[in-house]
């Protein structure tokens, strides 16, 4: 039997109803060389036989003999497929474009240094297209960036959409699945939340990764996505693995030796640590942590005082920056300083302070300052 070069694994559980659209949009590609994986993790709906009535041999049924878990039945897939490159696209998400799967393959067949390629995504509700989700656009050209230099955005914030992603299969095979039973400090982490990031992190420390402008992939949203779910059910998993993320890429690629990306992993640790302080929205709400909860999570990941005072600085210096643009000045102003305790020599905190104490002249200046940054 001949291998296909691409696989699409498709997890489906109680989404019986959209697998069609799903399917379908893989099987009209106008590259034909792959095969299509629906893993039926134990669904209670029609799954089984919606998944049987595609013609086309290229379509295969595998339904596990228990409910395995999302992350577990992604792995699964994974491990079942044969293609040379992976595509991890759940049931309720569809292709919009016919010529996308060539682009991919063409870019990854061309560039073996690429690990993955991912585009924008289009928002799907209630039937109809919402527009393209800009938090997951990553600049307005077709490129190749370097994996080191891609990480600098990526760990900031997770903007490639898991279901716009074709994957080197070697990635999940030599640099890691999607991580199941982690217990980290004595409690126990669900990456059903935050595991693709962690992916997209890892790989990018060991390849390129591949842009395409074009919006190619439509992502669903409805009240049972996975993400839905998730950021209902059990909020407090969510900022425990959105903290851990940056941390466990940082122990990564110390273990590999990797340390032209120490600092960017450090300054994503206490921007993430920032961002909860002040309150990181979600679906469901804003959630934050308290200083004594960041303390505490700080000195659990990291057993070096000064590796401590380097990220209490810095995330005391975004901290303050959150509540500035905010307008909350007094809050800002307490936090600059708490930063300078940590570190004094910090000469962008000084300036933002006497920037602070000028009142609306500094306001000015600062954004026309942040403006002229920004476009260089």
């Amino acid at each position: 039997m001949n291998m296909p070069t691409v696989s699409f694994v498709v997890p489906c559980y109680k989404l019986a109803h959209f697998l069609p659209e799903c399917v379908n949009s893989i099987l009209s590609q106008s590259y034909a060389d792959l095969e299509v994986l629906v893993m039926d993790d134990c669904s209670p709906d029609n799954t089984e036989e919606v998944a049987r009535s595609f013609s086309d041999p290229r379509v295969k049924y595998v339904r596990n003999e228990v409910n395995l878990g999302a992350l577990a039945n992604y792995n699964k897939g994974i491990s079942l497929s044969r293609g040379k490159y992976v595509w991890l696209i759940s049931a309720d998400d569809y292709l919009r474009s016919e010529s996308v799967l060539k682009r991919y393959v063409d870019i990854l067949e061309s560039h073996p240094r690429v690990g993955y390629a991912f585009c924008p995504g289009v928002g799907v509700k209630d039937g109809r297209e919402t527009g393209t989700l800009e938090f997951s656009q990553y600049g307005t050209e077709d490129r190749i960036v370097s994996g080191h230099t891609f990480l600098e955005s990526i760990l900031a914030i997770c903007f490639v959409l898991a279901p716009s992603a074709l994957v080197r299969k070697e990635c999940y095979e030599k640099v890691s699945m999607f991580p199941t039973n982690v217990e980290l400090h004595g409690t126990r982490i669900d990456f059903i939340w935050g595991g693709d990031w962690y992916l997209w992190c890892a790989f990018a420390l060991y390849f390129d990764v591949a842009y395409f402008v074009e919006p190619m992939v439509c992502y669903r949203e409805h009240g049972f996505s996975s993400t839905d779910l998730v950021t209902r059910q059990n909020m407090d998993n969510c900022v425990l693995a959105d903290i851990a993320v940056p941390w466990m890429v940082k122990r990564r690629a110390e273990e590999e030796g990797i340390k032209e990306v120490f600092h960017t992993c450090l300054g994503a640790v206490a921007d993430e640590y920032s961002r909860h302080l002040v309150g990181r929205e979600y679906r469901s709400g804003t959630w934050a942590i308290s200083l004594e909860q960041f303390e505490r999570s700080l000195c659990q990941y990291t057993q070096s005082d000064r590796e401590r005072v380097w990220i209490r600085a810095r995330t005391f210096a975004a901290v303050a920056d959150r509540y500035y643009f905010q307008g909350d000045h007094i809050q800002a102003r307490k936090f600059y300083w708490a930063s300078l305790k940590q570190d004094p020599l910090m000469s962008r905190v000084y300036a933002k302070l006497m920037l602070l104490s000028l009142g609306r002249s500094g306001e000015t200046l600062r954004l026309r300052l942040k403006r002229m940054l920004q476009s260089l």
